[in-house]
């Protein structure tokens, strides 16, 4: 079985883009996790659609990471916890993915509660994705933190820190292309919504081979 590599934040419809999701849920040994962002966020009510394609995952054994933007440190604490909890709800997301993490060690004490309350409401997955590399504080705070996300062309040109914690989300990526880190994500897709693309290793080949 290869190991469960890729960390996908899919942001595409499940009623537009049915055979994608399918797609996701076939490759449930590859995955560590899908993003699950109904409307940027866990939207104003229960969406079926991404209902039923989050039971699909959890019955397939892939991690549902509810999405959650915090705003680098400025949406109150609340807000991000009540949006987790829907998740949990309405999606039995059972971790969360919650974006535009601060760096600075000044937010640490804000996103420390916060990840004491996702725990506390069932998040037994949680990611902090920086999109930067963080100040080491946040280390304790999360199982998985992303420390790159933005194009190959920048990428390829940094030598960025690789951990087993690490993840680098990359796009507008080659076919042959792999990140440095062992949970990791490269998509082939540009512009404003490069993640309504799957990772290249989803094609049924790859994902038969070992994920380097």
């Amino acid at each position: 079985m290869t190991n469960p590599s890729l960390l996908v934040p899919y942001y595409e419809h499940p009623s537009e883009r049915p055979e994608a999701w399918s797609a996701l849920v076939g490759a449930a040994p590859c995955l560590y996790g899908v993003v699950l962002n109904p409307a940027s966020g866990v939207g104003e009510a229960l969406d079926p659609a991404f209902a039923e394609a989050a039971g699909r995952l959890r019955a397939a054994g892939v991690r549902v990471l509810g999405y959650v933007d915090t705003a680098y440190g400025r949406r109150p604490h609340a807000e991000v916890v009540a949006e987790l909890v829907r998740h949990r709800d309405w999606y039995g997301a059972d971790g969360a993915f919650l974006d535009q993490v601060a760096t600075a060690p000044a937010a640490l004490a804000h996103y420390r509660r916060i990840a004491v309350a996702a725990r506390a409401a069932g998040a037994a997955t949680l990611v902090f994705n920086h999109g930067a590399h963080p100040d080491p504080g946040y280390e304790a705070q999360a199982d998985l933190l992303v420390t790159f996300e933005g194009p190959w062309d920048t990428y390829r040109t940094l030598d960025l820190p690789v951990a087993a914690h690490y993840c680098h989300l990359v796009y507008a990526a080659p076919a042959d292309f792999r990140p440095a880190t062992p949970v990791h994500c490269a998509v082939p897709g540009t512009g404003a919504h490069p993640w309504g693309t799957l990772p290249h290793l989803l094609e049924p080949v790859r994902c038969e081979q070992p994920v380097r």
